[in-house]
């Protein structure tokens, strides 16, 4: 086994061009075995071999921009590959309104501004609210007056001077008073009417951000008229338009990888599929919840692995992004993640589609390969044959 430490300095060119990044790392080359020469000139064939693998620190890989992901079981029949929309989940978004009619007096945020939950976003002045801030005002005056009777009917009954029934209906009304001054209090709650009863709060249901305003000020507005929406950018789901054949492919608990505009991929799973079929698209809905912040609106590209997906009995595939496939010495490779760097791996290619390449053998589902700028890694290893002694 030859081995050879190097630093790789330069920028990339171009994929046409064997470029490494500036700050890549020290890398080390390192050629596999080669078997015993079955033929004259077979010592040379061994000893012009490439080397098979590489030496990278994680820092070089990052340095470098090689993008890794892990490979699946499962061909390009079984994937099913969808547009899809970032949306805010049921619990991360809300609609604010005012619970009485009146006039905004008072802004306290604006659209974009944070807000957490329960916090005042603005005032509507109101009549409702007077009406509903004077009837708790009556309904506490009666309970404190229905207690006053029963506590004097308690002592007439104590000295004898009146009737037991008398007493009995002081207990009634007492009860009742109570119970009207209860439902009061409960209105004036769920209305948010101000301590001086002249106006209700506008507050936040929920945490995060203001996405929507329809609020003017000296506006009048109607009950239940929306005036903010508030997003929690940290709640959000995906919604991904399957065919009704595809969906019936899909369980919850599948794997999806979701491809960003910006060339990232994030790992999802498909919480549910909708039941039944859009009216306007023909299509059932696959739900996916995604780790992390994404932006409510985004369109994405999601790639869908259904566990039902293989085909029974059969050997399983593996689906790869076309970038990751290599050519070296006329060999198709693949760079695996190793403990210390990448090794290439010699693999049987199948089907090509939308950019993605079957695999028919040579790597095993859980493995790591490297995808973008793996071009970077063949360029390494041709510099490590070229440098050997």
């Amino acid at each position: 086994m030859i081995t050879k430490d190097k630093r790789l300095l330069g920028t990339v060119a171009g994929a046409m061009a064997l470029a490494a990044v500036t700050g890549f790392g020290v890398a080390r080359c390192t050629a596999d075995p080669a078997p015993a020469p079955a033929a004259e000139g077979g010592e040379e064939a061994a000893s012009e071999a490439l080397p098979s693998s590489l030496a990278i620190t994680p820092e070089a890989i990052k340095a470098a921009e090689i993008g890794v992901e892990p490979i699946n079981a499962g061909g390009l029949g079984s994937e099913i590959i969808s547009q899809a929309t970032v949306t805010a989940a049921p619990s991360g978004e809300a609609i604010v309104t005012a619970r009485a009619g009146g006039a905004v007096t008072r802004l306290f945020k604006r659209l974009g501004d944070p807000v957490r939950a329960g916090e005042t976003i603005a005032i509507v002045q109101s009549r409702d609210a007077a009406q509903i801030a004077a009837e708790r005002v009556a309904a506490d005056a009666r309970s404190t007056l229905a207690q006053k009777n029963l506590h004097r009917e308690k002592t007439l009954l104590d000295q004898k001077v009146s009737a037991r029934v008398d007493y009995e209906r002081a207990q009634a009304e007492a009860a009742a008073a109570a119970a009207e001054a209860q439902r009061a209090r409960a209105a004036a709650s769920a209305a948010q009417v101000t301590r001086d009863g002249s106006s209700v709060i506008v507050a936040s249901p929920i945490s995060g951000r203001i996405t929507a305003e329809s609020a003017s000020l000296g506006a009048f507005v109607q009950p239940e008229t929306e005036l903010f929406r508030v997003a929690d950018p940290s709640q959000v789901q995906i919604e991904a338009a399957v065919g009704p054949a595809d969906a019936q492919r899909l369980s919850p608990g599948d794997r999806a990888i979701i491809e960003l505009p910006d060339g990232r991929t994030i790992d999802a799973r498909v919480r549910a599929v909708t039941p039944g079929l859009s009216g306007d698209t023909r299509s059932a809905t696959a739900v996916l919840d995604v780790p992390g912040s994404l932006q409510p609106g985004l369109a994405v590209r999601v790639r869908l692995l259904p566990s039902r997906g293989a085909e029974a009995g059969g050997p399983a595939r593996i689906v790869i992004a076309d970038e990751a496939l290599q050519t070296l010495e006329g060999r198709d490779v693949v760079f695996v993640r190793t403990k210390d760097g990448f090794r290439a791996q010699n693999v049987t290619v199948g089907q090509r589609s939308a950019g993605r390449i079957e695999i028919l053998s040579g790597l095993k589902p859980g493995q790591i390969v490297a995808t973008k700028n793996a071009f970077l890694l063949k360029a390494e290893l041709g510099k490590g044959a070229g440098e050997e002694e």
